[in-house]
């Protein structure tokens, strides 16, 4: 039976006019016609109001038994799961529709080579306020490189920089390198580590500083020192303070003045 016998059994079985049937879809009475005289068929999408209409289904319309229909999901369903594995196995995208002056609010983008831009990315090449990626890049950034005000990772390069080898301006680590560093190894213009490489001021076991304070509780080298045994008392801290501030360069006093605050805090 052709689609325009089905049709035309189910309007009758409904008891609606071909009239009556085109003013509910919004065609012409001979466009009906031409469906029952399978002269043309209806648009997909009136397909579904037509089966509500005559209270029917469309896979009745169509002529489709239940029988074909669960054999050609089931012959289709190995295939489409296993371009999902594959698709997912070389990558993966999200895109939030929500965007702040056209970047998305929140993209993730996971695989070799792909690059991720959004207000919160996350991706194998981040970018964002908010980044999390292998590289990443962002106000605040989380990664194995990571870059930007805030990092936090393997490496970290950035303003406040935290990582297993952290570079800034305030930089805090295993291996630190900044203007302030604090890790088991420091460097910088003042330092605070195990071993601590200060330019102007170091604080530590072992501690070296070129033109400043050095305070190293087993080993100290300097142009001001506090030997091991001197470094932690009371009066030798309070000397060491005012050295520190005396003697720092004037772009470099707010270091400086947190370097003293920390030796103020020391038992």
């Amino acid at each position: 039976m052709s689609f325009g016998n089905r049709l035309a059994a189910a309007r009758r079985q409904a008891n609606i006019t071909q009239e009556s049937l085109a003013d509910a879809l919004g065609v012409s009475r001979q466009a009906v016609s031409k469906w029952e005289s399978d002269l043309s068929m209806p648009e997909s999408e009136k397909l579904p109001q037509i089966a509500r209409l005559l209270n029917v289904s469309i896979d009745a319309l169509m002529g489709i038994k239940t029988e074909e229909r669960c054999e050609n999901l089931q012959t289709n369903e190995p295939k489409q799961t296993r371009t999902l594995v594959l698709s997912l196995g070389t990558s993966f995208e999200y895109k939030s529709r929500r965007t702040v002056r056209g970047i998305p609010l929140l993209h993730i983008h996971v695989g070799f080579g792909k690059k991720a831009h959004g207000i919160v990315a996350i991706g194998s090449n981040a970018t964002g306020v908010i980044a999390l990626g292998f590289l990443a890049k962002g106000v605040i950034s989380l990664g194995l490189l990571s870059l930007g005000l805030l990092p936090f990772g393997l490496l970290s390069i950035g303003l406040l920089a935290f990582g297993t080898l952290a570079l800034g301006v305030f930089a805090a680590g295993a291996i630190a390198c900044g203007l302030f560093a604090i890790g088991a190894i420091a460097i910088g213009c003042y330092a605070m580590g195990a071993l601590a490489i200060g330019l102007y001021g170091a604080l530590g076991d072992q501690a070296f500083s070129a033109l400043g304070m050095a305070l190293g509780k087993t080993r100290a080298k300097g142009m001001a020192v506090l030997f091991p045994q001197e470094a932690f008392r009371s009066d030798a801290i309070a000397v060491a303070i005012a050295h520190v501030k005396c003697n720092a360069p004037t772009l470099l006093r707010p270091l400086a003045s947190l370097f003293a605050k920390c030796l103020s805090l020391l038992p």
